[in-house]
């Protein structure tokens, strides 16, 4: 059973930069795609950025494109989402999520993902 927990979240001005982190436990982590999910209050959980198993494909949702990165470390079964240039609309709880080898659904949706973690608030102010 894989586990995964985010770090990295808080209070940032609008311009400013941050990152978080998710560490996963319980599971072969370099077998796992990767991606990152964010939730408004009120709203769906959104796609944020996925990437796959060795880093060599990733993609970002439009509203976060240039700004945010996604990379990972497989020894040290982390990955991270770099946020720079924040604004105030990308307030919301971030979710890390796994992917096991072989599971079906798109990589853009919740659904395409089996593995969750608990969340990280994340809050830009004007």
């Amino acid at each position: 059973q894989v586990q995964l927990v985010e770090s990295g979240g808080g209070l940032v001005q609008a311009g400013g930069s941050l990152r978080l982190s998710c560490v996963s436990s319980g599971g072969t982590f370099r077998d796992y795609a990767m991606g990152w999910f964010r939730q408004a209050p009120g709203s769906e959980r959104v796609f944020v950025a996925r990437i796959n198993w060795s880093g060599s494909v990733t993609d970002y949702g439009v509203s976060v494109k240039g700004r945010f990165t996604i990379s990972r470390d497989n020894a040290k079964n982390m990955v991270y989402l770099q946020m720079n240039s924040l604004k105030p609309e990308d307030t919301a709880v971030y979710f890390c999520a796994a992917r096991s080898p072989g599971y079906s659904g798109y990589y853009y949706y919740p659904r395409g993902y089996d593995y969750w973690g608990q969340g990280t608030q994340v809050t830009v102010s004007s």
